[in-house]
């Protein structure tokens, strides 16, 4: 007499998988939700950080293409017995004779203080510099005027004055007309400038015309910076030739930058801060895999009854394993996805609040993703192995 094999059990397609996992999340919603929460925390926090500094570091790339890369600097030296070397008065027409130069301009910085009013004590100087200007500066930084006008062949030899954005609001001064004193004497302003991220030096200044600040001020003639802007392919090949142009008998004592080189550092620099929070955000996400675990572990505890019923009723460990593996995976997936919406929401918010591009990286998203399915295996790999080893008579037994 031949035994008869016992049937094999019926297999689950894709659709019942996900339907007997979803079941388990829709019969207690509360602890799906605070479960879900700590992944989306997790989740959010990341994308967000990465979110956030990337439009901060599309903000700057975008002001630094604006500015453009093609100013170059330049700046006095020390000279071989250590004393601060000194850029001739004449420079300025000297680096306006190299072929590929658009534009040249200098500013030299006068020992002299600015005031809202002679009451004020010499020794209060608010953090602001007075400089001699030249007329073609505000070209060659292509800024420009917030309020009134700039310096010309006329004002630059007058007692005026134009302040730049930082100087005017720490001075209280938001009209033309107003003087200040300046030195030993009255100045009337007579222009204030935007911001300029490429010379922030120029904010913090008070600026006056050369011929004036020579002829008041006691300004010797020297330049103390020149900025310099050429074609974009010749940048190179003219920061090589400045140094002798600008100081044809001591060219070591001139030294040659470019600002939008520092941006650019500061951008990268902004990658180690991120990094940081990036890893607050990793044991945020962390956190919520372990809570992840511990709603299923509880949950293979209470639903014993439900486990042996399954198991008597011929479902295999395998498939009552695949059932709490889904359900875990469901439930990060969910954290996951809420935690990409509330994070690229709070990126665009604080984006458009400071007026940059708001940037989440593709690759952020994605990583997302792939986090949570991450946390979602690897907390529901020990309660399914231990739902699936509960024996039918036992689970059934005990309840």
């Amino acid at each position: 007499m031949t035994r008869r094999r016992p049937p094999a059990p019926a297999r689950l397609s894709p659709s019942d998988v996900l339907r007997v996992g979803a079941a388990g999340l829709r019969a207690r919603p509360t602890r799906v939700f605070l479960s879900a929460l700590g992944i989306a925390i997790g989740i959010a926090t990341m994308i967000a950080v990465i979110g956030i500094s990337s439009s901060s570091r599309a903000e700057l790339l975008r002001q630094i293409d604006r500015l453009g890369t093609n100013l170059l600097t330049v700046t006095p030296g020390q000279t071989v017995f250590g004393q601060q070397a000194k850029l001739p008065p004449e420079a300025v027409d000297m680096v306006k004779r190299i072929r590929p130069v658009r534009t040249a301009s200098a500013v030299g910085v006068i020992d002299t203080t600015v005031r809202r009013t002679d009451r004020i004590p010499e020794a209060v100087t608010s953090g602001l510099t007075v400089q001699a200007a030249s007329a073609e500066l505000l070209t060659t930084l292509e800024g420009r005027v917030a309020k009134g006008t700039w310096l010309n062949a006329a004002t630059e030899r007058q007692p005026a004055v134009v302040l730049g954005s930082e100087a005017a609001t720490r001075l209280g001064i938001t009209r033309m007309g107003v003087r200040v004193w300046l030195g030993n004497r009255w100045f009337t302003v007579i222009g204030i400038l935007t911001p300029m991220s490429l010379a922030p030096e120029i904010e913090r200044s008070a600026l006056v015309g050369f011929p004036v600040a020579e002829r008041l001020l006691g300004f010797d003639g020297h330049p103390t910076t020149l900025y310099e802007r050429s074609t974009e392919e010749s940048v190179e090949s003219v920061r090589a030739v400045l140094p002798r142009t600008v100081n044809p008998e001591n060219p070591n004592e001139v030294n040659v930058s470019r600002p939008s080189d520092a941006l650019a550092a500061r951008a990268a620099a902004a990658g180690a801060f991120t990094n940081l929070l990036l890893g607050l955000g990793a044991v945020a996400l962390l956190v919520g895999g372990v809570g992840v675990a511990n709603t299923m572990v509880i949950s293979v505890l209470e639903r014993r009854r439900e486990i042996g019923l399954r198991r008597s009723l011929g479902a295999t460990r395998g498939q009552v394993r695949i059932q709490f593996l889904v359900e875990s995976l469901l439930l990060s997936a969910l954290g996951g996805v809420a935690g990409a919406v509330l994070g690229a929401l709070a990126t665009a918010g604080y984006a458009l609040s400071r007026d940059w591009p708001p940037v989440v990286p593709p690759w952020a998203i994605g990583g997302a993703v792939a986090a949570t399915l991450v946390v979602g295996s690897i907390a529901g790999i020990y309660p399914a192995i231990r739902a699936a080893r509960l024996s039918p008579t036992v689970a059934l037994s005990t309840v």
